[in-house]
């Protein structure tokens, strides 16, 4: 049986170089690279009128890759901004980042389904394009619950189900929307692992929230392929690729 955790692991630590070049391919000599938070008022969808922000709270990013929520965060004001992540070698880029901003906060080697810190340690948190990688998605977000205060809130974003199955030179949609087992994915043929991922359908995702003790607030089904890019008038990828949401994302408050 593949442990797609481990194999996971090590095609980020092989792929983390090249994907933080993607990542800052447009930044300029001497610029910030950008550090995005789900927290930001140009976040995708804007900031729900139950939250009143992030000064002075506790928050910590699930799987968190190159840091950029952690980072991007920590320069809004949080009091604490802490990044977890199974990776090492994204947590190097993580550290280069966060020194860059010149910002408070720390990163942390472990995994989602068994998050290093104690019970109701933060008031904040989220996951960006993470947990859909994620085999125990039901141990993660328990997790989640775990290190968040009563009233805490939880951001989670995933790649949407139907950009994931879609073929954009076809238009056509691959496999099933309720798709069960893991679906591997060959980034470059000269990394030795492939990445695993599951394509779960918003409803599951919406209903495992619920059952880890969450009150999802909010679900917003971002249109468009890049966060910043979010008109089709102002890009030339294939028009179907309008057609469906690219990423979901789910604004939840533990209970």
């Amino acid at each position: 049986m593949t442990d797609h955790r481990r194999e996971n692991r090590r095609l980020w630590d092989e792929w983390s170089d090249d994907f933080q070049a993607i990542w800052n391919a447009n930044t300029a000599d001497g610029e910030a690279p950008p550090a995005p938070s789900p927290f930001a008022s140009d976040a995708p969808g804007g900031l729900p009128a139950f939250f009143d922000g992030v000064a002075g709270r506790a928050y910590v990013e699930l799987g968190c890759g190159g840091g950029q929520g952690t980072v991007g965060t920590a320069d809004l004001g949080a009091a604490t901004a802490v990044g977890v992540d199974f990776s090492g070698e994204q947590l190097a880029h993580a550290r280069r980042l966060r020194d860059f901003y010149g910002v408070d906060a720390r990163f942390v080697q472990g995994d989602v389904t068994a998050v290093p810190f104690a019970d109701d340690s933060f008031e904040l948190a989220s996951s960006e394009a993470a947990f859909q990688m994620v085999a125990d998605l039901d141990g993660a977000l328990a997790e989640a619950r775990r290190v968040l205060r009563d009233g805490g809130v939880f951001v989670l974003s995933v790649p949407h189900p139907l950009y994931e199955g879609l073929d954009a030179e076809t238009a056509t949609f691959e496999g099933s929307y309720f798709r069960d087992e893991a679906r591997e994915i060959t980034v470059d043929e000269t990394y030795e692992s492939e990445l695993a991922v599951f394509d779960r359908s918003v409803g599951d995702l919406h209903n495992a929230l619920v059952d880890a003790g969450f009150d999802v607030r909010r679900i917003f089904e971002h249109r468009g392929h890049e966060v910043e890019h979010s008109d089709p008038e102002d890009s030339d990828l294939p028009d179907v690729l309008w057609d469906v949401p690219r990423s979901a994302r789910f604004w939840a408050v533990a209970q």
